[in-house]
């Protein structure tokens, strides 16, 4: 399929999207949530939950049911509209809830859903996702559909939503969540954390890490960014952590040049007691562990990749999988960046590293449409981090940050596709001899065959 006329696949109020191909038994095309209210209460003991999501949403067709996601827990009771449930099903990771009354095409409703259990990551195509009981305490890691396991909701990336997140787990422990800390209150053994996520978020990003974390605020100096920036640590690896970190608010300066302003309040490092094989993104936060806490340009450009997440991927969120080079093609170049900016390799020198290596690798898939078995495969990555590099060299460094800023720009908060992008850059380079974004593209992203190594 040509990429510029793929169909849509964002919900939208007036026609139902298409299942995602990467997760088809993921997500409703039926309705959109436009707000998430989630109250948990967490025993670590046992790692017991107990839940209640109340979900705001809109009708795309008339319904006479609504399909969720929810594994591994069970609901208690729901309403929709305050009237009481009195049907339900729940096979597979699909809670179908019966409506009292048929709700209309457009017509918003609420869902009230009480629920608990144990909960367990999921082992699906990706390996264990969603949530994950440490040695003391919990991590969430949602992407790709990691959500179901710890609240019900429409688990598709383009159904973004608003959430609040109330949290009460017991006392000496630290509950973090995305968005902006508005509360902590302790009653006796317990204590409650309450933040408010406003920016619309899809549901992998959503999480909640809880350890025995102290909350440091990262300073920072005169001449950089004020965004407050909260390390979230155990006591023992405070210092390690200072150090390892030392440099994110430059990161943090030298993306808000090239991408734009930082896109939402606040930016929250998670530092578990715990290794972790790789560091996790989520929206408003990244989760490290203890081994990536030094000053080695591996754990570096990993820092730097999560942060770059913020804008590429967790504002602009793409609509479908398939496109997932729109998130760590840009997220691998946004290290790339980084690398030349903190005086280490250019990016040019990055580029040839990461040919070189593709030459050696199997030439077996197209990193523009992976396939879901593959679209976490390091090939995405690196390909389309080249394939930014032959745009840039393409399109002159003064119209291709302006292209990278217009997109961030104008589809803030939003969902993306690649021939949104495509589009976008044919229309700052207009004015450029013989310039077709397609053109640059469709060999790095739709053929197997690895193209020249792109010059500047």
């Amino acid at each position: 399929m040509n990429f510029l006329h793929r169909p849509r696949h964002a919900a939208t109020p007036d026609i139902p999207a298409l299942p995602d191909p990467y997760i088809p038994r993921h997500g409703s095309t039926s309705y959109a949530v436009d707000h998430y209210e989630l109250e948990l209460e967490v025993r670590l003991a046992g790692n017991q939950l107990q839940g209640r999501a109340v979900i705001t949403a809109r009708a795309l067709v008339a319904l006479d049911t609504v399909e969720l996601d929810l594994v591994g827990l069970g609901m208690d009771k729901a309403s929709v509209d305050g009237v009481r449930v009195l049907k339900h099903s729940h096979r597979q990771g699909k809670l179908r809830l019966q409506l009292p009354s048929l709700v209309e095409a457009g017509a918003g409703f609420t869902l009230d859903i009480r629920y608990s259990g144990i909960p367990a990551a999921d082992d699906g195509a990706w390996g264990e996702v969603g949530w994950e009981e440490l040695e003391d305490g919990v991590l969430v890691a949602g992407q790709p559909t990691g959500a179901p396991t710890w609240f019900p909701c429409n688990d598709r990336p383009d159904n973004k939503a608003s959430y609040r997140f109330s949290v009460t787990t017991d006392a000496d422990y630290t509950a973090v969540c995305n968005g902006v800390l508005l509360s902590r209150t302790k009653k006796s053994s317990r204590e409650t954390w309450v933040y408010e996520q406003s920016a619309p978020m899809a549901t992998y990003l959503a999480t909640v890490q809880i350890g025995r974390y102290k909350l440091l605020a990262l300073p920072a100096r005169e001449t950089q960014s004020q965004l407050p920036i909260t390390v979230a640590v155990p006591k023992q690896l405070q210092a390690k952590a200072a150090t390892a970190l030392s440099r994110q608010r430059e990161m943090v300066d030298v993306f808000t040049q090239r991408f734009g302003p930082y896109p939402f309040e606040t930016y929250t490092v998670v530092v578990t007691a715990d290794e972790l094989e790789i560091p996790l993104e989520a929206q408003s936060l990244s989760i490290l562990g203890r081994n990536h806490l030094d000053t080695g340009w591996e754990s570096q450009r990993l820092i730097a990749h999560e942060l770059s997440h913020q804008w590429f991927g967790n504002s602009l969120t793409v609509e479908s999988w398939r496109d997932i080079w729109l998130h760590e093609g840009f997220a691998c170049y946004a290290e790339w960046l980084w690398s030349e900016e903190s005086g280490s390799m250019t990016v040019a020198e990055r580029a040839t590293a990461a040919h070189a290596k593709l030459r050696t690798e199997p030439l077996d898939l197209a990193v523009g449409d992976p396939g879901s078995a593959l679209m976490f495969d390091d090939r995405v990555y690196k390909r389309g981090a080249l394939a930014l590099e032959a745009l840039h060299a393409a399109a002159g460094q003064e119209n291709f940050f302006a292209l990278l800023q217009r997109w961030v720009a104008e589809h803030r908060h939003g969902s993306v596709s690649t021939a949104a992008f495509v589009s976008l850059a044919d229309q700052v380079c207009a004015e450029v001899t013989g310039f077709s974004a397609a053109a640059i593209l469709t060999p790095w992203l739709y053929q197997q065959q690895l193209p020249p190594l792109p010059r500047r």
